[in-house]
Protein backbone atom coordinates (compact mmCIF):
# COMPACT_ATOMS: atom_id res chain seq x y z
CA UNK A 1 0.00 0.00 0.00
CA UNK A 2 1.67 3.50 -1.10
CA UNK A 3 1.24 6.42 1.26
CA UNK A 4 0.08 9.19 -0.61
CA UNK A 5 0.90 12.74 0.34
CA UNK A 6 -0.66 15.67 -0.46
CA UNK A 7 0.62 19.23 -0.68
CA UNK A 8 -2.58 21.02 -1.18
CA UNK A 9 -4.01 23.03 1.39
CA UNK A 10 -7.00 22.54 2.89
CA UNK A 11 -10.45 23.40 1.76
CA UNK A 12 -11.93 26.62 2.97
CA UNK A 13 -14.28 24.22 5.32
CA UNK A 14 -10.88 22.38 6.84
CA UNK A 15 -9.42 25.84 7.52
CA UNK A 16 -12.81 27.27 9.21
CA UNK A 17 -13.26 24.57 10.59
CA UNK A 18 -10.06 23.31 12.47
CA UNK A 19 -9.88 25.99 14.73
CA UNK A 20 -13.26 25.57 16.04
CA UNK A 21 -12.61 22.47 17.66
CA UNK A 22 -9.03 23.31 19.39
CA UNK A 23 -10.24 26.48 20.56
CA UNK A 24 -13.55 24.55 22.56
CA UNK A 25 -10.89 22.04 24.03
CA UNK A 26 -8.73 24.58 25.31
CA UNK A 27 -11.79 26.79 26.49
CA UNK A 28 -13.21 24.02 28.09
CA UNK A 29 -9.84 23.09 29.74
CA UNK A 30 -9.25 26.44 31.34
CA UNK A 31 -12.94 27.46 32.05
CA UNK A 32 -12.77 24.25 34.15
CA UNK A 33 -8.93 25.01 35.49
CA UNK A 34 -10.31 28.44 36.08
CA UNK A 35 -13.36 27.65 38.60
CA UNK A 36 -11.15 25.37 40.07
CA UNK A 37 -8.78 28.08 41.04
CA UNK A 38 -11.08 31.13 41.73
CA UNK A 39 -14.45 29.35 43.43
CA UNK A 40 -12.91 25.70 44.42
CA UNK A 41 -15.17 23.67 42.02
CA UNK A 42 -13.98 20.57 40.52
CA UNK A 43 -11.12 18.13 39.99
CA UNK A 44 -7.68 19.80 41.76
CA UNK A 45 -9.86 22.97 43.07
CA UNK A 46 -7.97 24.56 45.65
CA UNK A 47 -9.78 28.17 45.53
CA UNK A 48 -7.15 31.37 45.68
CA UNK A 49 -5.92 31.32 49.05
CA UNK A 50 -4.54 27.66 48.17
CA UNK A 51 -3.52 28.70 44.73
CA UNK A 52 -1.73 31.76 46.14
CA UNK A 53 0.08 29.43 48.70
CA UNK A 54 1.45 27.07 45.64
CA UNK A 55 2.58 29.99 43.78
CA UNK A 56 4.22 31.75 46.75
CA UNK A 57 5.81 28.24 47.15
CA UNK A 58 7.57 28.88 43.56
CA UNK A 59 9.03 31.66 44.98
CA UNK A 60 6.90 34.31 42.47
CA UNK A 61 6.05 37.91 43.99
CA UNK A 62 3.23 39.01 44.64
CA UNK A 63 1.16 35.55 45.15
CA UNK A 64 -1.85 36.48 45.97
CA UNK A 65 -2.32 39.02 42.92
CA UNK A 66 -0.52 36.33 40.44
CA UNK A 67 -3.13 33.78 41.64
CA UNK A 68 -6.20 36.04 41.16
CA UNK A 69 -4.21 37.16 37.73
CA UNK A 70 -3.72 33.32 36.55
CA UNK A 71 -7.21 32.41 37.79
CA UNK A 72 -8.92 35.26 36.00
CA UNK A 73 -7.37 34.44 32.98
CA UNK A 74 -8.09 30.94 32.64
CA UNK A 75 -11.89 31.74 33.91
CA UNK A 76 -12.29 34.81 31.82
CA UNK A 77 -10.09 33.36 29.00
CA UNK A 78 -12.13 29.72 29.13
CA UNK A 79 -15.53 31.70 28.25
CA UNK A 80 -14.17 34.45 25.67
CA UNK A 81 -12.85 31.20 24.14
CA UNK A 82 -15.80 29.42 23.98
CA UNK A 83 -17.49 32.61 22.64
CA UNK A 84 -15.24 33.00 19.92
CA UNK A 85 -14.52 36.56 21.24
CA UNK A 86 -10.73 38.38 21.07
CA UNK A 87 -8.61 34.77 20.80
CA UNK A 88 -5.79 35.95 19.94
CA UNK A 89 -5.47 38.01 22.06
CA UNK A 90 -6.60 35.47 24.62
CA UNK A 91 -4.67 32.89 23.27
CA UNK A 92 -1.44 34.90 23.69
CA UNK A 93 -1.95 35.22 27.41
CA UNK A 94 -2.77 31.48 27.82
CA UNK A 95 0.24 30.44 26.13
CA UNK A 96 2.67 32.89 28.27
CA UNK A 97 0.90 31.30 31.35
CA UNK A 98 1.22 27.44 30.18
CA UNK A 99 4.85 28.40 29.10
CA UNK A 100 5.56 29.88 32.78
CA UNK A 101 4.21 27.17 34.47
CA UNK A 102 6.13 24.66 32.63
CA UNK A 103 9.07 26.54 33.42
CA UNK A 104 8.31 27.24 37.03
CA UNK A 105 6.83 23.75 38.02
CA UNK A 106 6.35 21.25 35.39
CA UNK A 107 9.87 21.16 33.84
CA UNK A 108 11.11 19.50 36.97
CA UNK A 109 8.83 16.54 36.95
CA UNK A 110 9.97 15.39 34.19
CA UNK A 111 7.70 14.60 30.42
CA UNK A 112 4.28 12.57 31.57
CA UNK A 113 1.68 14.22 32.68
CA UNK A 114 0.73 11.91 35.81
CA UNK A 115 3.81 13.29 37.20
CA UNK A 116 2.57 16.82 37.00
CA UNK A 117 5.55 17.34 34.26
CA UNK A 118 5.23 19.15 30.78
CA UNK A 119 3.07 16.80 28.91
CA UNK A 120 -0.34 18.88 29.71
CA UNK A 121 1.39 22.43 29.41
CA UNK A 122 3.28 22.12 26.72
CA UNK A 123 0.20 21.01 24.27
CA UNK A 124 -1.95 23.56 25.82
CA UNK A 125 0.97 26.21 25.18
CA UNK A 126 1.15 24.49 21.14
CA UNK A 127 -2.56 24.56 20.92
CA UNK A 128 -2.82 28.29 21.99
CA UNK A 129 0.30 29.35 20.18
CA UNK A 130 -2.11 27.63 16.98
CA UNK A 131 -5.16 29.85 17.80
CA UNK A 132 -2.96 32.82 18.00
CA UNK A 133 -1.85 32.29 14.24
CA UNK A 134 -5.22 30.79 12.67
CA UNK A 135 -8.12 33.30 14.49
CA UNK A 136 -11.29 31.96 16.23
CA UNK A 137 -12.00 30.10 13.06
CA UNK A 138 -16.30 29.42 12.24
CA UNK A 139 -18.54 29.20 14.81
CA UNK A 140 -17.54 32.57 16.87
CA UNK A 141 -18.44 35.94 17.96
CA UNK A 142 -15.77 37.24 15.91
CA UNK A 143 -16.39 35.53 12.93
CA UNK A 144 -20.30 36.35 13.02
CA UNK A 145 -19.19 39.99 13.79
CA UNK A 146 -16.48 40.24 10.80
CA UNK A 147 -19.94 38.46 8.85
CA UNK A 148 -21.95 41.06 9.97
CA UNK A 149 -19.15 44.15 9.26
CA UNK A 150 -19.19 42.35 5.47
CA UNK A 151 -23.16 42.78 4.52
CA UNK A 152 -23.25 46.08 5.65
CA UNK A 153 -20.22 47.50 3.76
CA UNK A 154 -21.46 45.24 1.03
CA UNK A 155 -24.87 47.27 1.30
CA UNK A 156 -23.46 50.45 1.57
CA UNK A 157 -20.96 49.72 -1.64
CA UNK A 158 -24.39 48.61 -3.43
CA UNK A 159 -26.36 51.60 -2.61
CA UNK A 160 -23.49 54.06 -3.33
CA UNK A 161 -23.71 52.42 -7.14
CA UNK A 162 -27.20 52.17 -7.20
CA UNK A 163 -27.26 56.28 -7.32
Amino acid sequence: MKLQHSTERPSGTAARWSPVFIRLALGITMLVAGVGKVFAIGPKAMGISGFAGFVASLGVPLPTIMAWGVGLLELVGGILLLAGLAVRITSALIAINMFVATVLYHLPNGYPAGSDGIELTLVLSLIAVALVLSGPGALSVEQALSDQEDRTRDSSQSRATDR
